[in-house]
């Protein structure tokens, strides 16, 4: 028997075995959702990801683009040549002469510490005096300790 003979009683032989076991087996359905499950995202990817601070997103969704930001500053450079003044000056006068600046205010991501809206050169409260005389008492008491623990 030649090699073509063969090829000519095999090939549709093989072919029909091949789609018995694809289609009545249910290998192409399980071929099929194989692929599906790959396509999708894993429920381990979903739980992977960072959840979203919604105000970092809403800040994200506010912010200005470059080209806004630099229209912003044109137009603010405009007004302040109208007015006659350029940085804290409005017709010579400095409006802000005398003044300090505020304390910086932490973002809401950040952890805020109690002294946090202190100004760090504030004194605070003078706490010298707040026992007053309690002083000698606290002598008095000490010494009573101290002769009952040497007995």
């Amino acid at each position: 028997m030649k090699k073509t003979e063969l090829k000519k009683i095999l090939k549709p032989l093989i072919k029909e075995c091949i789609k018995e076991v694809i289609f009545e087996d249910g290998v192409l359905s399980g071929l099929i959702s194989e692929v599906a499950k790959g396509m999708s995202p894993s429920p381990v990817a979903r739980a992977s990801a960072a959840p979203v601070d919604p105000v970092v997103d809403r800040l994200k969704r506010n912010a200005f683009t470059t080209e806004q930001n630099d229209n912003l500053k044109e137009h603010k450079a405009k007004l302040m040549a109208a007015i006659g003044g350029g940085g804290n000056t409005f017709n010579g006068v400095n409006l802000f002469e005398g003044t300090t600046p505020v304390a910086a205010q932490t973002t809401p991501t950040q952890q805020a510490t109690p002294l946090s809206g202190v100004n760090p050169g504030d004194a605070g409260v003078d706490i010298s005096g707040l026992f007053g005389g309690a002083k000698s008492h606290w002598a008095a008491h000490l010494t009573d300790l101290n002769k009952k623990e040497s007995r």
